[in-house]
């Protein structure tokens, strides 16, 4: 069993989170992706979000047509700040002989080094990174780089060099709170979802 896991705050969730993630699918055999909602990230901890129930349904409702793709609640049920590595404790004590990816855009990986306990995530999964071939990897890293995806276990970072979406999170509230219209970004529901219980409408950018 080899498993995608893609985290974020998505606040909300938009064709950034879902098709660069469905095309990496493609070409690296995900049994599984899992979208892990985070209560609160480390980076953001200052950052105002919708509510995690807001933030689940919106998930929920973006990817409930793809098979395969299921959104959890892990992480905001836990509460407190999200961190990755107890994330992945929690699902290699339930999984031991699965293969996990942890998703990230190739934007993330400047950062990489900043993140609690990265020893262990190498030990518990690899990174696979959306990139669009110009990824700033730190010198510390590049001994963990590579372009096989044919499932190693654990500690690699797979460039996967899938077209990302410029679509952001940002944008999207401003949009709303400007009264423009954001079908383009999300999906159908997830934009009927922010109007009808009037999301975003207060700038919390």
């Amino acid at each position: 069993m080899r498993i995608g896991i893609c985290g974020g705050t998505f606040d909300p969730f938009h064709h950034g989170h879902l098709h660069p993630v469905l095309a990496a699918r493609e070409t690296i055999g995900w049994d599984r992706v899992i979208y892990m909602p985070a209560s609160r990230q480390p980076f953001k901890e200052k950052q105002k979000t919708a509510s995690p129930f807001d933030r689940f349904a919106m998930a929920v409702l973006a990817t409930e047509d793809h098979d395969g793709l299921e959104v959890s609640s892990r992480e905001l049920e836990r509460g407190a700040i999200s961190y990755t590595v107890d994330t992945l404790e929690e699902l290699r004590h339930q999984q031991s002989d699965a293969v996990f990816d942890w998703i990230i855009g190739d934007d993330n990986l400047a950062a990489l080094n900043e993140w609690r306990n990265l020893a262990r995530i190498f030990e518990l999964a690899n990174f696979a990174v959306l990139s669009r071939g110009q990824a700033n990897i730190p010198d510390n890293l590049r001994g963990h780089v590579t372009v096989d995806r044919s499932a190693p276990q654990n500690g690699a970072i797979i460039l996967m060099r899938n077209a990302t979406v410029p679509v952001s999170s940002t944008e999207i509230r401003r949009r709303v709170r400007a009264g423009e219209p954001i079908d383009d970004l999300v999906d159908p529901r997830v934009a009927r979802y922010i109007h009808h219980y009037r999301l975003y409408q207060e700038d919390n950018s």
